[in-house]
């Protein structure tokens, strides 16, 4: 009798162990990768209010309202014609972003000048986040080298990105003006002041392959295409 209680004992005790839910796993969460936020706020700019974000991996999103022209004899300006674009910037200027972050103790500091009289140039914010923790500063102007000088870097790459979608306004609308803008673009590049044309190369890629452009249009496309880095179309 007492062998047979043992039996049903470890019988019973196997079945209510086999019928135990299994706990259940928690997914593991994704790491974050650190990332900047510059946004701006000035309303006499071509596009007053921006949100421009990049991760460490040189991936971002621009956001903003292109401010449109107004209308002769409209009682009121058209309302700004909002915006989203994704794009990726080449390693070298994902470094970049990143030393500046650094440097600027990721925005962990009061980067506002109290300068007098300083001209209005738009309410600017830095903001930071990653593994290793979080920032933010907002300014107008600031003298602090490493937040000045990639603010300007950002603003570089967003005002390529911007006449970007004016290339693209004009292909479809105005072709003909597209000969000034592709000229002014070129210059721009030469000059060190148009940043990153990744960010634009299917602009730039449509119109070199328009045979209804004018040829020294689609020349200054396909030339402008070749100064883009590899890693650059392939982010």
């Amino acid at each position: 009798m007492g062998i047979a209680w043992s039996v049903l004992l470890c019988v019973g005790a196997g079945q209510a162990y086999a019928q135990t839910p299994p706990v259940p796993e928690v997914p593991a969460q994704p790491a974050v990768v650190p990332h900047i936020i510059f946004s701006r706020d000035w309303p006499s700019a071509g596009v007053p209010k921006v949100t421009f974000e990049v991760d460490r991996n040189g991936r971002g999103t621009y956001i903003g309202a292109q401010a449109l022209p107004a209308v002769r004899g409209a009682a009121t300006s058209p309302a700004a014609q909002p915006f989203s674009r994704t794009f990726s910037v080449s390693a070298t200027t994902a470094d970049r972003i990143s030393a500046l972050a650094q440097q600027a103790g990721h925005f962990n500091v009061n980067c506002a000048s109290k300068a007098k009289n300083i001209a209005d140039t738009g309410s600017k914010t830095l903001s930071y986040a990653g593994p290793d923790g979080a920032g933010s500063c907002t300014y107008n102007y600031s003298e602090d080298r490493a937040v000045t000088e990639l603010a300007a870097l950002l603003q570089g790459i967003m005002e390529t990105m911007d006449t970007g979608r004016e290339l693209d306004r004009l292909h479809r609308y105005d072709r003909l003006g597209l000969d000034d803008a592709m000229a002014s673009l070129a210059q721009e590049v030469s000059d060190g002041r148009a940043l990153e044309l990744g960010t634009i190369a299917p602009s730039l890629h449509s119109i070199a392959a328009d045979t209804e452009v004018m040829l020294r249009v689609r020349t200054r496309a396909a030339a402008l295409l070749k100064l883009i880095p590899p890693d650059a179309a392939t982010r």
